[in-house]
């Protein structure tokens, strides 16, 4: 493995400590293999089983998203243009983030599971503003009650939070909602702020040069980095964006409070929302800016889907 191609790894490491919205203090990050995991397994079909069918809505119709299931495999090397970003940069830098994220907390070995998953993430995403994107979702090993959202369509939900969900239409509102940060690039827009890439490549490029050792300590500890949450505005944003997208699929349009409501009623001092609280407003203060925002809107919708009958069931 060249220098090169080691500091983009490290680097992508780092971003993905610095993007996860799930706490990776519940396990040891295993850096050597979060690289072998990217490298073998960027979110292709073997990694990540998803429905090469068309999406089936909520009521059984086909939808006319053009979200594809083309992923390039391998080691991308992306360059990004940090002032002006292009789609493919996005989905390049999505790619490599959630890579890395695979190789310290795994999909869940559920064939069937993470092709229900990406069945309903697609036909939601298909109701957004950019139905265009490469859309994949999965469900991760770990028993922390959160989700995960990268540039370009990549959005993971923990099989934690994915317990204590109880219809498709909950399902849905979560994805709603990671889908809104994507549609609205709230986490490039940080990365952009911050420069994270060169600056990143600039101190691993000097420490690979003087220590390596130096280097492994720093990827080592990228677990205690703490997670960069995004502003209370662009979560807000995402919870209302989430319960539009389910509504427009055709769900009951409480999904998503549903589940604000769930995490709300978890003790405080629990490590499975540790950091969910600690990167997210309060549960109660998300329903209540979700309640303000809506109004008596929702009383006009009739019909909504929970579709209880239809949600998957983990096998374990």
């Amino acid at each position: 493995m060249n220098s090169q191609l080691k500091r983009h790894l490290l680097l992508s490491t780092l971003m993905a400590c610095l993007l996860s919205c799930i706490s990776l203090q519940s396990a040891a990050f295993d850096f050597k293999n979060a690289v072998k995991e990217a490298v073998k397994k960027q979110i292709d079909p073997s990694s990540a089983p998803v429905n090469n069918t068309p999406t089936t809505s909520v009521d059984g119709t086909t939808p006319s998203s053009t979200a594809t299931n083309n992923v390039t495999t391998g080691p991308a090397e992306p360059t990004i243009n940090w002032k002006n970003p292009s789609k493919e940069d996005e989905i390049a830098l999505g790619r490599e983030i959630t890579g890395n994220l695979l190789g310290a907390a795994p999909l869940v070995k559920d064939e069937a599971l993470q092709k229900y998953v990406n069945s309903v993430g697609r036909w939601v995403a298909s109701q957004s503003d950019r139905p265009d994107l490469p859309w994949h979702f999965g469900v991760i090993e770990s028993d922390d009650l959160n989700a995960f959202a990268a540039p370009g369509g990549y959005v993971m939900v923990t099989k934690g939070l994915y317990r204590k969900l109880n219809n498709e239409a909950q399902l849905a509102g979560v994805l709603g909602h990671e889908i809104g940060h994507i549609v609205k690039k709230h986490q490039l827009k940080v990365l952009q702020k911050q420069q994270l890439l060169n600056a990143g490549a600039s101190f691993l490029s000097q420490q690979l040069g003087k220590d390596n050792k130096l280097v492994s300590k720093a990827i080592g500890s990228g677990a205690e980095i703490s997670a960069r949450s995004l502003d209370k505005t662009a979560e807000y944003e995402a919870d209302r964006l989430g319960l539009s997208y389910a509504t427009r699929a055709g769900y009951e349009p409480f999904g998503l409070p549903e589940v604000l409501d769930t995490l709300g009623q978890t003790n405080k001092n629990d490590s499975s929302v540790a950091l969910l609280f600690k990167t997210h407003p309060l549960p109660d203060d998300r329903l209540a800016a979700l309640s303000d925002a809506v109004g008596n809107r929702l009383d006009q919708v009739k019909n909504g889907k929970t579709l209880e009958n239809r949600f998957y069931t983990l096998k374990n």
